[in-house]
């Protein structure tokens, strides 16, 4: 398939995403929304790990103020049930892993877009702001549900009434994202940890995603039997064979992803 407002490449079992609209900052317009979603698709059977950034000097500026329904309140509700919930969903339902290499401000939309990654990595020069107090809106694209379970509700609140930049490092240190690295070392950071999890188990990895996931909302007894069904499924897979055998051989294992 091809693409308008991204770039998806492939090598080594490696999914890289672009967000390519620099003159705007990479925001989200209706052809964006949906070539997110199909090339998320689209990797991940073929794919070991994708990777999602923003060309230029951004990550994502949101939705697209500039696209001619962004002030059409009417069609506000349609906008994030039809193309929307598509695109977070194919991240959030990826059924290999996903890491939002965040390489400059992330705002509103796509500040929670990168959050709905599995690992974020964000470069020092980042900033993370749920900007949209500052036009009278609420959070959307899942705003609302991941910062209160990632960073406290406090924390949550504040960061949405007061739609103040949250730095990289202030992010991890909040637990919002999983790390903040100097900007001349996010390509080479991220590329080693794609390349860690490309060699991992991928079954493993997507039964412990479904696991993480539930375990948000599940109550004990729940997830106790989810974890014992999910593993029952993780211990009949060559990967777990492959990764004892490694173990009891003292040698590096060789994971084939089933």
């Amino acid at each position: 398939m091809s693409y308008q407002t991204i770039l998806l490449s492939q090598e080594g079992g490696i999914a890289t995403i672009t967000l390519n609209r620099p003159e705007v900052m990479n925001g989200l317009n209706a052809t964006m929304r949906r070539e997110i979603a199909a090339a998320v698709t689209e990797a991940s059977a073929e794919a070991r790990v994708i990777v999602l950034t923003g060309a230029g000097r951004g990550f994502c500026s949101g939705q697209d103020l500039g696209d001619a329904k962004s002030l059409d309140a009417a069609d506000f509700e349609r906008v994030l049930r039809e193309e929307y919930e598509p695109m977070l969903n194919a991240l959030y339902d990826c059924p290999v892993p996903t890491i939002a290499a965040v390489n400059g401000p992330a705002a509103g939309a796509g500040a929670n877009l990168a959050l709905a990654a599995d690992v974020v990595i964000a470069a020092h020069s980042a900033v993370f702001v749920q900007a949209f107090a500052r036009i009278g809106l609420i959070p959307d694209a899942g705003g609302t549900y991941w910062l209160p379970r990632q960073v406290s509700f406090a924390r949550a609140m504040g960061a949405v009434l007061f739609a103040e930049p949250i730095t990289a490092e202030q992010a991890a240190a909040w637990g919002m994202i999983w790390e903040a690295v100097p900007d001349a070392d996010l390509a080479a950071t991220v590329q080693a940890r794609a390349i860690h999890l490309a060699a991992g188990p991928t079954t493993a990895y997507r039964l412990a995603k479904q696991a993480l996931r539930r375990g948000l909302d599940n109550r004990i007894d729940e997830q106790l039997a989810l974890e014992a069904r999910l593993q029952a499924e993780a211990g009949r897979s060559h990967d777990f064979r492959e990764g004892v055998m490694a173990f009891l051989g003292k040698r590096p294992a060789r994971y084939q992803g089933h």
